[in-house]
Formats: structure tokens, C-alpha cells, sequence
């Protein structure tokens, strides 16, 4: 299996820059058009466990939109094959001195990369 395809490689990258400025400006429309739209979708947040893309966009219309921001420490992004991918990411919000962990599973679906699963956690 060929991993890191420079072509792939760059999509995902931008996907999850877009993700990541969508996540710090709240931009709920563009989030839920990264996740997948399936009852398959889950995220596990910090202080909640989601089950389906319809629970996902629930909680991200209810969600505060303060304190979003942070500060990415680490990025890794692997992708295998053309169809698959994974991103981690290090994070630190500003005033925490807790570092933030995120991963995300993207598959390319006839309407492009999407999510399909979802991991927010915090080292204690």
C-alpha cells in the first residue's frame, strides 16, 4: 500500500486546515459538510460520545462559540492508499496549560474527503 501519496497527501492537508479554521471560527455549516453524513459517523469529544452524523451536528449547533481557539503543537497526517486517511493533532487552548489530543479518520466519498470518525481528548 503506497502511503503519503504527495497528491493525496496534499488533499488531506487542506482539508484539515479547513477543518481547523472552521473549528476556531465556528463554522458549523463548513464542519458538518467535513463530517461524513451517516447514522455510521461517531465522535468522542472531551465530555461526550457521539453517535451519527445527525448527534454531530446537534452538538455542534448547540455548542458556546467562545473559547475555541488554540494553538496546534503537532500534526501528523498519514495517508494509505488514495481513499484513506488519518490526522493527529497536539493542541494547547490559550490560559490551559493541558495539552489537547484530536485524531480523525477522512475517507474520500463521492463528495470528497470526509470524517468518519472523530477523538477529542485532553492529558491530564
Amino acid at each position: 500500500m503506497d502511503t503519503n501519496l504527495p497528491d493525496v497527501l496534499a488533499e488531506v492537508t487542506r482539508q484539515c486546515r479547513r477543518y481547523e479554521q472552521a473549528l476556531v471560527h465556528n463554522d458549523v455549516a463548513l464542519l458538518d459538510e467535513l463530517f461524513w453524513n451517516s447514522p455510521h459517523t461517531l465522535r468522542y469529544g472531551a465530555t461526550e460520545n457521539l453517535y451519527g452524523y445527525a448527534a454531530i451536528a446537534e452538538f455542534r449547533a448547540a455548542r458556546a462559540p467562545q473559547g475555541l481557539q488554540r494553538k496546534l503543537l503537532k500534526t501528523v497526517i498519514t495517508t494509505y492508499g488514495r481513499d484513506f486517511a488519518t490526522a493527529n493533532i497536539e493542541f494547547q487552548r490559550p490560559g490551559n496549560p493541558g495539552i489537547g489530543r484530536q485524531s480523525q479518520t477522512w475517507v474520500r466519498t463521492d463528495q470528497g474527503w470526509r470524517v468518519v470518525a472523530a477523538h477529542v481528548s485532553w492529558l491530564q
